[in-house]
């Protein structure tokens, strides 16, 4: 289950309510290693040849709990770290590379600790960001 921030759903009730548009940012992929909320992103990974990923999505979907539903259409592949990042436990989708603002947040499904030399990757159709 993923969480729009608070930033999303501001700029969502202004692009579609108030007419003051907001580009579609290019989104950017970030682990982290604590549970953000809708107004922190809590801490993400840095250092060790970490940096967040872009990533491409699919068109939305009604899945049958009701629900519209994108997932990444292509791999998503972090670089090797060259040192221990934590045990990742959650992502975030973000607006830029660095810094940005957080647009979704959410559990990973099945939390891992990420150790020098190892790659973490999300697989085409892993990352699932639902809608109520």
């Amino acid at each position: 289950m993923s969480s729009a921030s608070n930033w999303l759903e501001v700029t969502a009730l202004n692009h579609f309510f108030r007419n003051i548009p907001t580009p579609p940012p290019q989104p950017f992929i970030g682990l982290l290693i604590s549970d953000p909320t809708d107004e922190n992103i809590g801490t993400e990974v840095s250092g060790g040849n970490y940096e967040r990923q872009p990533g491409t999505f699919t068109a939305p979907i009604q899945t049958e709990l009701g629900k519209a539903q994108i997932e990444n259409d292509a791999e998503i592949i972090f670089p090797v770290a060259s040192a221990n990042w934590g045990n990742i436990t959650h992502f975030g989708i973000f607006t830029a590379a660095t810094g940005g603002e957080l647009m979704v947040h959410g559990a990973v499904p099945v939390p891992r600790e990420i150790m020098a030399g190892d790659e973490a990757v999300y697989r085409e159709g892993s990352l699932a960001i639902t809608f109520d």
